[in-house]
């Protein structure tokens, strides 16, 4: 009779958003590059702080901390953009998250994860893949496709009320509805 298989073990790559310590899995993370030369694009969301030219591939840059519904991210020395891949719609995309500073590589066998609770987070429960246990610490573990989906991304853009976000977003269907005036557009946004 054959042992049951052990848990495997499963890294994450831990960073610092609003004060809390977050990862996500770390075969989604591709790369973390400075937070310098952000380009700021027109009728863009909140959430969604421009692009950056990475080795000749546009990559757009989301402020995760909006996207999580914390205040947005202040800019200092120690941020950086995580450029992580996600599926969005139906395709494999990088795209940058804009975070306060890099944590660490944690191990974390199944042991150690246990489901997010339906209370007690800053973060969305659905965005949340488990809460992991490192020594006295824990670390929100992000469900980077959910968070990062088209559905949530979206979803942020029309709670900012920015006419023509959604359309703006890569990916984003053709909306039917006629845009909303220049002068209520810009009423309805907050200053930069």
């Amino acid at each position: 009779m054959s042992a049951a298989p052990e848990p495997r073990s499963s890294q994450y790559i831990s960073f610092f958003v609003g004060g809390d310590e977050l990862a996500v899995d770390i075969l989604r993370a591709r790369e973390i590059v400075e937070a310098t030369a952000i380009t700021r694009v027109p009728r863009m969301p909140q959430t969604v702080l421009g692009v950056l030219n990475l080795r000749g591939r546009v990559i757009p840059v989301i402020d995760l901390a909006v996207q999580l519904g914390l205040p947005a991210s202040v800019i200092t020395r120690r941020t950086c953009i995580l450029i992580v891949e996600t599926e969005f719609d139906g395709e494999l995309t990088r795209m940058g998250l804009s975070i306060d500073a890099v944590g660490d590589v944690v191990d974390l066998d199944a042991a150690a994860i246990e489901p997010p609770p339906p209370f007690g987070t800053r973060a969305r429960q659905s965005h949340l893949a488990g809460l992991g246990k490192v020594g006295e610490r824990i670390l929100l573990l992000l469900d980077i496709d959910r968070i990062l989906s088209p559905d949530e991304l979206f979803a942020a853009a029309s709670i900012e009320g920015e006419a023509g976000a959604r359309a703006a977003l890569p990916g984003a269907p053709a909306q039917g509805a006629p845009e909303a005036s220049p002068s209520a557009a810009s009423a309805s946004r907050s200053p930069s």
